[in-house]
């Protein structure tokens, strides 16, 4: 988790404990709406994964269960971290090379394609 983290933080010039927050966020968003076997390999392969997941399910309610589920859930969470849509998209891009790193493209582009909304940030 901590090389995730680094990538994340240097890469879209982000604080360490936004980025941490981030990659829970997105990560248990994929769990829920992404191809449950691609994901849980994905997962498998990020030591601290399951904790961020974890903490990021804290003080996540409020306006994303508003907005829904989803891609504008987790968008509204990630701009309430204080994030720009630019720095979203570095960071996805960010998270999906390191995930053909861990996993393999093939994987990863299962994940990006089965998963509503995510092709336009890969």
């Amino acid at each position: 988790m901590d090389e995730l983290i680094g990538r994340l933080a240097t890469n879209a010039s982000i604080d360490s404990a936004v980025a941490e927050k981030t990659v829970g966020i997105i990560l248990g968003f994929l769990r829920n709406e992404g191809p449950a076997e691609n994901v849980e390999a994905l997962i498998n392969q990020i030591p601290g994964a399951e904790a961020a997941i974890e903490a990021s399910k804290s003080g996540g309610g409020g306006l994303s269960r508003l907005m829904g589920g989803g891609l504008m859930a987790v968008g509204t969470r990630l701009m309430g971290l204080g994030l720009g849509m630019s720095e979203i998209q570095s960071i996805a891009r960010e998270l999906f090379r390191y995930g053909r790193d861990k996993i393999g493209a093939d994987q990863m582009g299962k994940i990006i394609a089965g998963t509503p909304g995510l092709s336009q940030f890969a």
